[in-house]
């Protein structure tokens, strides 16, 4: 009996460990798409950002994110109270002893959770990082992550994942549309509107001016690292491989993962030849993006048609939503509104297609309580910043390029002009 434990806990942490490796990945993912979405004089300064941010994630998570996301005694079923540190691996004998009693439903090690869960704040600020860039001071984007990865994230994330009040009522988030994707959408929204669009974006007779990035093949491979490391995202967020069941459900959420996003990055391009007559190739990119964050709410549970479903509806309205918020003046230099905001929307108001007992209303609940919650936190943070240090580079900055002043490199010197 010991050994079969002791196998099924190995197996289960070695499981998690590399669906976290692979949710990492995606770092490498978002700054490469971040990259080859802004103009070259701006790169630099976002390679800077997303590794910066990815530091400040792991530390912050480590000091008190992970302790306030999973609170060994919550305060109650809001607030999670605060709390310090991670938990320490169990000894093997005090491990075996808990679950031959039947004390303890993991099979794997409170490390091993520790590294997958970090991994996901660091995925949600990321979105933050491309929504602002071409014109946010690079330490007030640090200090704003500062806040977010170590207080604001993990507090909305207790309520469901740490088992507080929308977990008490039955709402479903899988993998993370809402607490993760909804989270840094959230969050950007605020940044975007209290930092004001790039120089240049919108005409004052109305008319909203293309800045196309400088390198896409960059942020194509951005993309297809981001729908590899989602394996790991999604099939990671199962926990367990270590039975029959459990080793099902995972396979069933590679083949969904994967479903969604091919039919998302069709479903965009399509209807981007209908709007804009040409399959415009960020509209595809943002569309198989569109596809993932919209089944990651459920990749559980619907079969496998349905999936191409939800992934076909979020590639269709990433490509209307980044025209929409575009007319209304919402700078958005890679889409990260449409692509997690809108899309993480859809993914959670889709999962009582394919789960009988989840409630609509309740996914409501969870949508707006997310949403509300980390949106006026955030602008309250990104407030105090604008009128202390200031959040936004002075326009010679912004016309220079952010790589030279606030970073002293450029990433491409030798196509740049000198002074």
């Amino acid at each position: 009996m010991n050994d079969i434990l002791e196998l099924r806990f190995a197996l289960d942490t070695f499981y998690l460990l590399i669906c976290g490796a692979l949710v990492l990945w995606m770092a490498a993912g978002f700054t490469m798409l971040e990259a080859g979405l802004v103009r070259a004089k701006n790169t630099t300064e976002i390679l800077t950002k997303n590794i910066g941010l990815f530091c400040i994630a792991c530390l912050m998570y480590y000091l008190s994110g992970y302790a306030i996301m999973y609170p060994a005694n919550a305060s109650n079923a809001y607030w999670p109270g605060f709390a310090t540190l991670i938990p320490s691996n169990l000894a093997s004998g005090e491990w075996l002893a808990q679950a031959e009693r039947g004390e303890t439903s993991l099979s794997y090690a409170n490390m091993a959770d520790f590294f997958f869960q970090v991994v996901f704040v660091a995925t949600a600020m990321s979105v933050v990082s491309g929504a602002v860039a071409e014109r946010m001071k690079l330490w007030a984007f640090f200090t704003f992550s500062v806040v977010m990865c170590g207080l604001i994230y993990p507090i909305q994330g207790f309520w469901k994942w740490g088992g507080g009040f929308l977990d008490q009522a039955g709402f479903v988030d899988f993998a993370g549309s809402g607490i993760v994707h909804l989270c840094g959408a959230s969050a950007a929204l605020a940044g975007i509107i209290t930092l004001g669009p790039r120089m240049g974006k919108y005409s004052k007779n109305g008319r909203i001016n293309a800045i196309p990035g400088a390198n896409l093949p960059l942020a194509a491979l951005g993309t297809i690292i981001l729908w590899f490391g989602w394996l790991g995202f999604n099939g990671g967020s199962e926990l367990a491989i270590s039975n029959i069941d459990e080793a099902n459900t995972v396979a069933l959420v590679f083949v969904n993962t994967t479903l969604a996003a091919a039919a998302g990055g069709i479903a965009a391009t399509l209807t981007a030849q209908l709007v804009l007559k040409k399959p415009d190739l960020t509209m595809l990119l943002n569309g198989v993006l569109g596809g993932l964050v919209s089944i990651t709410a459920a990749p559980d549970s619907p079969a496998p048609w349905l999936a191409i479903v939800i992934g076909i509806i979020g590639g269709v309205l990433v490509v209307l939503a980044v025209l929409a918020i575009d007319r209304i003046k919402l700078d958005d230099p890679v889409g990260a509104l449409s692509v997690h905001g809108v899309c993480g929307i859809w993914g959670l108001l889709a999962v009582p297609l394919s789960q009988a007992d989840a409630s609509f209303s309740v996914q409501l609940l969870g949508i707006g309580s997310i949403a509300g919650f980390v949106f006026f936190t955030s602008l309250i943070c990104w407030l105090i910043l604008k009128v202390t240090v200031g959040i936004r580079v002075a326009e010679q900055v912004e016309y220079d390029g952010l790589d030279l002043h606030e970073c002293g490199m450029h990433a491409y010197p030798e196509f740049m002009h000198k002074a």
